[in-house]
């Protein structure tokens, strides 16, 4: 029974991964994967692949939709991560009752080489005062796709607007509301089951760090925290997750929901946070790799409407 890990540039994460899996003698081996090619319909040793790479590896995305055929079950699942968007997460989560700063998604500055004016004759000018009145100033320039706070940019300005789009590119960029919080929240989470709400505290627009002191955050916020992040994980399939809110005035906004392969570096948690992610993982890993379980269906979105 074998687990394997696909891995990138991090280290401390996976390597505990695969320590604390071995030393559970379970009867489950965890190791990293390798690969150099794979023929049609080749069997995939793997009962469980955690993927933490596929976003990055064309590759490694191809090997993991192969993989769900023969029944391995991949966390996350790989099917669904090329299906999902930032706006889309939005949209859902205020289908889940979740609180949502006012969102617009752009279409793109520019594209690939073959699409031509003919191609765009769907699309109108895009009237960017409307939308800054709409989102309010000062407000958050971001990707549609990606993380790690890239490309995220805060807009004062017409100006400064238009500065950051023409330097997007083919990225689909959103306009998002600038929340003044009361109180920063990312909430860790693990098999649709477990969550860990900490405070984090967000350098300008790069990465931030997580408050060591668990219980600086009251038990009721990280309560809340940890059902509305619960709740979107099991609507839309997350076993894998990392959400972040900003609480204002009691309300907690949603503000970045979908992270397919979230930040679990300790460097980041450090010691307060990296066992608990590292256990809790390992332990979910098992369980799937000694249950009969295929990667999880995609989400129900007659659910989602029916709200």
């Amino acid at each position: 029974m074998h687990i394997g890990v696909l891995r990138g540039r991090e280290n401390s994460f996976p390597d505990a991964f695969i320590a604390k899996v071995n030393s559970m003698n379970a009867g489950v081996k965890a190791e990293f994967i390798q690969l150099g090619g794979t023929k049609l319909n080749e069997p995939v040793p793997y009962r469980v692949v955690l993927d933490r790479m596929s976003h990055e590896v064309p590759y490694y995305s191809v090997y993991l939709k192969m993989a769900a055929l023969q029944g391995t079950y991949c966390i996350n699942n790989t099917f669904w991560r090329t299906a999902d968007d930032k706006f889309f997460g939005y949209a859902a989560a205020e289908r889940l009752g979740i609180d949502e700063p006012r969102t617009v998604v752009l279409p793109n500055r520019s594209y690939l080489d073959d699409v031509t004016a003919e191609s765009l004759r769907n699309l109108w000018p895009t009237d960017f005062q409307m939308y800054l009145e709409y989102v309010g100033l000062p407000c958050i320039m971001k990707p549609a796709h990606g993380g790690g706070w890239k490309d995220v940019n805060k807009i004062r300005s017409l100006d400064d607007l238009t500065y950051h789009y023409e330097a997007s590119g083919p990225k689909t960029m959103m306009l998002q509301e600038f929340i003044e919080w009361d109180t920063y929240i990312r909430v860790p989470t693990i098999g649709r089951r477990w969550a860990r709400a900490i405070r984090y505290d967000p350098a300008p627009m790069g990465m931030g760090g997580y408050n060591q002191d668990y219980d600086i955050v009251p038990r009721y916020m990280r309560d809340k925290a940890e059902e509305l992040s619960l709740r979107f994980n099991q609507a839309l399939g997350y076993d894998m997750n990392a959400l972040e809110f900003a609480v204002k005035d009691g309300k907690y906004y949603g503000i970045d929901l979908t992270n397919y392969t979230p930040d679990y570096d300790h460097r980041s948690l450090k010691d307060a946070h990296f066992p608990w992610v590292v256990e809790k993982m390992a332990e979910f890993a098992v369980e799937k790799a000694k249950s009969d379980e295929g990667t999880p269906k995609p989400p129900d979105f007659k659910e989602l409407m029916l709200r």
